[in-house]
């Protein structure tokens, strides 16, 4: 009984998590926003740009944005953010001052741009092949089909994966910490570590898990429901007693037509 109440005081102590609860709404939440979605959007950018590179066919930009997708998605994310913190630290100071923010958004941006190059590139090379050949018929040029027609159609198609690498930059926003922030620039988990050590009760930190967790499982349902409505489709069915019409759901099937557009009935 003792432990179980040892526990519970550690963990769910309602006094620490109501005195932590307000600098997370105002100052945790808001930089942990920003940090993953600046990130995502540049992430976006530099993906789209990679994974075009990385379809090239001209070797001398495929090859660069293969070594760079290599690179960033197998160092881990703690070292990127360190190595680009701190070994860009005296550039950050010249820009702009002791704000930690700038470099960590890039480090994050730069590592989110690994992987969404990778998924746009496996999304545009799902797009059939049919489509650029119809593009190019229509008169496209290579450049306007990609953008128009097959780009479109690929991002379309990996949505849930880019919804599924923001959850990855919430989450991984968490490490910035380790550039060293003010309190005015604490994310949801520094200021729960802050509390943490400095009552010695660990309730602040779980009410920054919770945070998380309300972030990042919206998002997860979202990204289910997302892949179901993109593999369902519009349903298509068929009338047994026709001869060969189609028709969408909620549709009626057109009768089936002469060479001559007359009804064969």
């Amino acid at each position: 009984m003792d432990t179980l109440s040892t526990l519970w005081e550690t963990f769910f102590d309602g006094d620490s998590m109501r005195e932590a609860l307000p600098e997370m709404l105002t100052v945790g939440l808001p930089n942990t926003l920003i940090l993953a979605i600046s990130a995502a959007l540049l992430g976006s950018i530099l993906g789209m740009l990679l994974a075009i590179a990385g379809i090239s066919r001209t070797r001398w930009l495929r090859w660069p944005a293969r070594v760079y997708t290599d690179v960033f998605r197998g160092l881990p994310a703690a070292a990127t953010i360190l190595l680009i913190g701190v070994g860009l630290a005296p550039l950050g100071m010249e820009i702009w001052g002791p704000n930690p923010y700038p470099l960590g958004i890039l480090a994050l941006s730069l590592i989110a741009g690994a992987y969404i190059g990778e998924i746009f590139r496996s999304g545009i090379q799902s797009v059939e092949a049919a489509q650029l050949e119809g593009a190019r018929a229509l008169g496209f040029s290579w450049g306007e089909a990609m953008r128009l027609v097959i780009i479109p159609q690929g991002v379309r198609r990996v949505l849930p994966a880019w919804v599924n690498q923001l959850i990855a930059l919430i989450k991984d926003s968490s490490l910035v910490y380790f550039l060293g922030l003010v309190a005015s620039q604490r994310e949801l988990f520094r200021i729960g570590q802050d509390y943490a050590a400095t009552t010695g009760n660990e309730s602040a930190l779980l009410l920054a898990g919770l945070f998380y967790l309300a972030l990042t499982v919206p998002l997860t349902h979202a990204v289910n429901w997302i892949d179901r409505r993109l593999r369902q489709g519009r349903s298509v069915t068929v009338d047994p007693d026709d001869d060969g019409g189609l028709a969408l759901a909620g549709e009626t099937a057109l009768p089936p037509q002469t060479p001559t557009g007359k009804d064969h009935r």
